[in-house]
């Protein structure tokens, strides 16, 4: 499976990207947040987007993505009934990520069902189904220890939940950990966190 693609920009519209490696062109859909993100870019500068591969019978699709946390927020959307790849780039595109968390976190309907293609019910399934797999943004650590103590923090909560605990308990883990130790390395996070839970 792909997890992202490096490329010069060779077309860029809000729709989609084509991204040029080594000679090869791929053909990416984005959301409006990642084509902002590649507008800025300057002219020559290589781009990376996290991607998430959709096979169909009929088509072999890429969705790109900024960075991971927009691709994980994708995953989750598509993990939900009624919710598919065009539905969830079309959220993405109108809400940014951490207003999207936001909302979802406080049950919010009213501004999911004002997405277009987006009714009262995929709404209320996306909260109920997401309601307790999504992190608030303004609730991490980023804020209250510096950006390095966030990236150690996000690495150290990956890791967790690719070792299968979920993301509300190795949260509460690490965050406690990081009261105690705002300068810890990510092994140590994970190690004293194991231990924890």
């Amino acid at each position: 499976m792909l997890d992202y693609i490096k490329g010069s920009i060779a077309e860029l519209n809000p729709a989609y990207v084509v991204l040029d490696n080594h000679g090869l062109g791929y053909m990416i859909n984005i959301s409006l947040s990642t084509y902002d993100a590649l507008a800025k870019l300057p002219s020559m500068e290589v781009a990376r987007l996290y991607v998430h591969e959709a096979i169909r019978e009929d088509a072999h699709l890429l969705y790109g993505f900024a960075d991971k946390h927009e691709r994980e927020l994708f995953l989750l959307l598509i993990s939900v009934s009624g919710v598919g790849v065009n539905t969830a780039r079309m959220i993405l595109s109108s809400l940014p990520a951490v207003e999207l968390e936001k909302n979802i976190a406080s049950g919010n309907a009213s501004v999911l069902k004002s997405v277009k293609g987006v009714g009262a019910k995929t709404a209320q399934r996306i909260i109920v189904d997401l309601k307790d797999k999504i992190k608030v943004a303004g609730d991490t650590l980023i804020e209250e220890t510096g950006e390095a103590s966030g990236v150690v923090f996000e690495e150290a909560m990956a890791a967790l939940v690719m070792l299968g605990f979920t993301q509300q308990m190795s949260q509460k883990a690490l965050k406690k950990l990081f009261k105690q130790e705002p300068n810890i390395s990510v092994e140590d996070a994970i190690k004293k966190a194991l231990k924890m839970m």
